[in-house]
């Protein structure tokens, strides 16, 4: 399908290089004409990753060998005909379906059995885990009634009918001995069109509802977990309040970051499979209207029997969901106060010792007076002493002085000059040192 749009005169508009995609997006999956009466084998397994494109290759190795039409490089459906039968193969995210359409020459429910008729999936091989086996029944309606309670366990039976009437649908929920969920589709005049729409959207519903509940056992394996970590959060934040200790705090930190870590892990290994079985849960409700349920006699219809089984289980996924992100906040919270209160601690330890380096700074500062004090009297003792030699000399030889008043006139002298050195070399010190 060109995307490009011609206008008079040969003009082309380039298209969005999304727009033919875009466009097909929306007849991707149309509705197929359904005969009644049919019998339909849907299979789903989870095709996550690698599996995926086995899956494809396999298909495509399955199209090749019996001459059908070849699947096209990147399709995420793909529809052949073998004969009487019809397969719907369709790829998604995180699974991949195989529906087989088959003619149904028998009236009477379920027969043959859905193990003879699923001989053609065994020519293709497992594509990963089988999440959906279903076996759907469509039969036109006649006057002999057919004893659902008898079909179908009691306890689990759902019943209902379309917005008009002219369909009723019935199930159990149930797991049959050879591992299908049956569900059988009485036709009142549907028509083609019509039974084709109503036989894809039960069998959506039925697909997505297990896809839904695969978040259940997620919140259940979370659910410890998560409790421990509520139970450490507690126990740290009722330490916190005796904790005075710098290493008492740096040890209640450590805890809560492994807290923190652990909850994190947990948290990040079920986001895609708590917000898939959020969106699958909205397909599923979206389908239960798309339908329009009518009650039947005092059946449950489907819409009523899933809010009681169904609900639970969504809540409790979106509980667990709540419950990670109310406890991430209360660990980041309760981390920044240890933060804050080490902090402090650091600032005020930081402090104690710039006031001891300052005490020290002022001790060595007045020792270092003193020392120069004591070297200048010290230096000054030998010069004077150095000096008294000289002029001793000098007074050998003759020369006319008086040996103690030239000594003691040179003293203060002698200090003044040694005091004023020590000062200047002092000084050029400091100057170096900034």
């Amino acid at each position: 399908m060109t995307a490009d749009v011609t206008i008079e005169g040969g003009t082309r508009l380039t298209a969005h290089a999304m727009r033919a995609a875009i466009l097909g997006e929306v007849h991707a999956r149309p509705f197929t004409p359904l005969q009644t009466p049919r019998r339909i084998l849907h299979f789903a397994f989870d095709t996550a990753g690698e599996a995926g494109r086995t899956d494809r290759a396999a298909l495509t190795d399955f199209c090749v060998r019996r001459g059908l039409d070849p699947l096209k490089p990147g399709a995420k459906h793909h529809r052949v005909t073998l004969g009487g039968t019809t397969l719907r193969w369709e790829q998604h995210s995180e699974f991949t379906t195989y529906t087989w359409e088959l003619p149904s020459q028998s009236a009477a429910p379920f027969h043959p059995a859905a193990t003879s008729l699923a001989a053609p999936m065994a020519s293709l091989p497992q594509p990963g885990p089988l999440l959906v086996a279903l076996d759907l029944h469509v039969l036109a309606e006649t006057e002999k009634e057919i004893a659902l309670d008898r079909l179908f366990d009691r306890a689990g039976l759902a019943v209902a009918e379309n917005s008009d009437g002219k369909a009723l649908f019935a199930t159990d929920f149930q797991a049959d001995p050879a591992g299908f969920l049956r569900i059988l589709l009485l036709d009142r005049g549907l028509g083609p069109e019509r039974a084709g729409a109503l036989v894809q959207r039960i069998v959506e519903l039925e697909t997505y509802r297990t896809l839904a509940l695969l978040g259940l056992p997620e919140a259940q394996r979370l659910a410890p977990s998560i409790s421990h970590i509520e139970a450490g959060l507690a126990q740290v934040t009722d330490e916190m309040r005796r904790a005075d200790q710098l290493i008492d705090n740096h040890r209640l930190l450590d805890e809560l970051t492994a807290l923190a870590a652990e909850l994190e892990a947990g948290a990040a290994a079920s986001l895609f499979r708590f917000g898939a079985s959020r969106a699958y849960n909205e397909i599923v409700q979206l389908r239960l209207s798309t339908i329009g349920e009518r009650k039947v006699e005092e059946f449950p219809t489907w819409s009523s029997f899933l809010a009681r089984r169904m609900a639970p289980a969504m809540r409790t996924c979106a509980t667990t969901e709540e419950r990670q992100a109310d406890l991430s906040e209360k660990l980041a919270r309760a981390a920044n106060l240890l933060r804050t209160r080490v902090d402090v601690e650091m600032e005020r330890q930081n402090r104690d010792l710039l006031k001891s380096m300052n005490e020290r700074t002022r001790l060595q500062l007045r020792l270092q007076t003193t020392v120069e004090g004591l070297s200048v009297a010290a230096v000054s003792y030998y010069v004077v002493g150095l000096f008294g030699y000289l002029v001793k000399g000098l007074h050998d030889e003759g020369v006319p002085v008086d040996m103690s008043l030239t000594t003691a006139l040179f003293v203060p002298v002698a200090v003044l000059a040694i005091w004023f050195v020590v000062r200047r070399i002092r000084r050029r010190h400091v100057a170096g040192d900034r």
